[in-house]
């Protein structure tokens, strides 16, 4: 698997806002002004800040078998 690097922080789309409604309005401007691709390799990146090396692992399946009454 080809070696992961971290985006550097991109200062220019910074903005500042006066309340939460406004920042989700555009976190979404911002988020609709992506490509798929970029959005896929963000949701990546979070995925490696969340869960480290083990982001790659495997996901663990688990079966259990339920009677119904």
């Amino acid at each position: 698997m080809e070696e992961f690097e971290f985006p550097r922080l991109d200062k220019t789309v910074l903005s500042i806002v006066s309340s939460f409604e406004e920042a989700d309005e555009e976190d979404r401007k911002y988020w609709h002004s992506r490509t798929p691709i970029e959005r896929l390799q963000h949701t990546e990146y979070l995925r490696r800040i969340n869960y480290g090396d083990s982001a790659t692992a495997r996901l663990q399946r688990v079966i259990e078998i339920v009677e119904r009454a």
